[in-house]
């Protein structure tokens, strides 16, 4: 394959306040950052970059790309990340859909 995911980007209103809450949910350090886009990297890396992006729009509908993490953990990661500041959605079996600070879904699951 001659392709990767190298980084996925999320929309922001509000870079700072992302970044601390993305930065805490992942334990991924900035990389680089300007005033309008913040890059993390897995300190480690071994997974994918994630990076915000300021938009003056307010996101609209449902979301058609969402992040999964995986967890050993599901019930004390969620409750972690909801201290972080995000809002269950929906709990399932083995998976429990969570929305961040700018209402963009995203999902924590069993390993």
């Amino acid at each position: 394959m001659a392709i990767q995911i190298g980084n996925v980007c999320v929309d922001t209103n509000d870079l700072k306040r992302a970044s601390e809450f993305w930065q805490a949910v992942t334990g991924y350090k900035v990389s680089s950052s300007d005033d309008s886009t913040v890059y993390f990297e897995d300190p480690e890396q071994k997974a994918s970059g994630l990076s915000l992006q300021l938009v003056p729009e307010k996101r609209q509908g449902k979301n058609r790309l969402h992040l999964d993490f995986f967890t050993g953990d599901l019930d004390g990661e969620v409750k972690r990340v909801k201290g972080l500041g995000a809002t269950e959605v929906a709990s399932h079996d083995g998976w429990v859909v969570l929305k961040d600070l700018d209402d963009n879904e995203f999902c924590i699951c069993a390993a």
